[in-house]
C-alpha cells in the first residue's frame, strides 16, 4: 500500500477502537506467513514463480507501480478468476480475518480482509 493508504488504514482502525492485535494482522510479517502457508507451493518460496507467475515483477510489469487493486482482486475471488480464466484458488471463501476499511481509490473506503492487506503489504516488499 502507498503511504497514504497505510495512513488511512491506521486512521480507520483507530477510529474503530482498534486493538494492537488487529495491527499485527495487517503486518508484513503476517503477510509473509500467509504467503508461506498458501502461496509458496505455486509461486515458490521466493515468489519468483514455480507453477504460478513471478510475483516479484508485479510493479515492473505495471509501469513501476504496484497494482494493489488488481492483486487483491486476483487473490480474493471467483468473479475475477473466471473472467481471467486463471486456475488460482479462491481465497475469498475462506476466513481471511476481520474486514478493515481501506481507501484503495481516492475517497472510496473498501472493506478488505486483514489477511489480504497483510499479503499485499508483503508482496510489495518483494518487488524488484
Amino acid at each position: 500500500m502507498k503511504p497514504s493508504h497505510t495512513m488511512v488504514l491506521f486512521a480507520t482502525l483507530l477510529a474503530l477502537g482498534c486493538t494492537p492485535s488487529l495491527d499485527d494482522q495487517v503486518s508484513v510479517s503476517r503477510g509473509a506467513d500467509f504467503f508461506a502457508e498458501n502461496c509458496a507451493a505455486c509461486h515458490g518460496t521466493n515468489a519468483r514463480g514455480d507453477i504460478g507467475p513471478d510475483l516479484t515483477l508485479l510493479s515492473r510489469n505495471n509501469g513501476g507501480t504496484f497494482p494493489e487493486v488488481e492483486t487483491l482482486a486476483t487473490i480474493y475471488g471467483p468473479a475475477y478468476h473466471q473472467s481471467r480464466g486463471t486456475i488460482m484458488p479462491e481465497f475469498g471463501a475462506d476466513d481471511l480475518g476481520p474486514l478493515v476499511v481501506v481507501e484503495v481509490e481516492e475517497g472510496v473506503g473498501t472493506p478488505i480482509p486483514a489477511d489480504l492487506i497483510a499479503l499485499s503489504e508483503y508482496l510489495q516488499t518483494l518487488q524488484r
